[in-house]
């Protein structure tokens, strides 16, 4: 009896090896990978785009499954075509105390064509839960993944930057394009 389930122990170890064995983790393309924000103020729209985003991906390109992502970016990065507005965004969000913003999946569940990704997303110092909705593309030798999520400037403890002592809405939008060779 006692060899038997030596065997099965042995079975199951074997299997559990050969199903991890199958998932890679692959960083994205730097080169054709980037992260968007958008703020708006009354008076005119911001957007700036980091196109040095460290992402790495877990997946199963077999099953075309995703497992985990984890992403960080250097906010310095962040490039709006204006640098007097860069250097005051950098000053705002103190880019000299909080260097880095970071995320990490803690569950990602395919909903039809979508990505249901929820995990915890550091900035300013502040870590909070989100929950967005991304999209995958599955080709032969890539995989791109595009989404959009939002948060909330005041909930990650910044102070609304103004013009004209007018302050901008509390919403920083953001938009993702990561590639992944496979």
């Amino acid at each position: 009896m006692a060899i038997k389930n030596y065997f099965l122990l042995l079975g199951l170890l074997f299997l559990v090896t050969v199903s991890k064995a199958q998932t890679k983790k692959i960083q994205a393309d730097k080169k054709e990978s980037s992260i968007t924000y958008q703020m708006t103020h009354p008076l005119h729209e911001i957007e700036a785009t980091s196109k040095d985003v460290g992402c790495w991906v877990d997946l199963d390109p077999a099953k075309k499954e995703i497992s985990h992502v984890f992403v960080q970016i250097d906010v310095t990065t962040f490039n709006s075509g204006n640098s007097n507005r860069d250097s005051h965004a950098m000053e705002v969000i103190d880019a000299i105390s909080y260097p880095k913003v970071k995320f990490t999946s803690t569950s990602i569940t395919q909903n039809g064509d979508k990505l249901k990704v929820t995990g915890k997303l550091t900035f300013h110092g502040v870590t909070k839960e989100i929950t967005f909705d991304a999209i995958p593309k599955w080709e032969s030798n890539k995989l791109t993944v595009t989404g959009n999520f939002v948060i909330s400037l005041t909930e990650f403890k910044i102070e609304r930057p103004s013009l004209l002592m007018i302050p901008v809405k509390d919403e920083l939008r953001f938009s993702f394009v990561e590639v992944i060779n496979l």
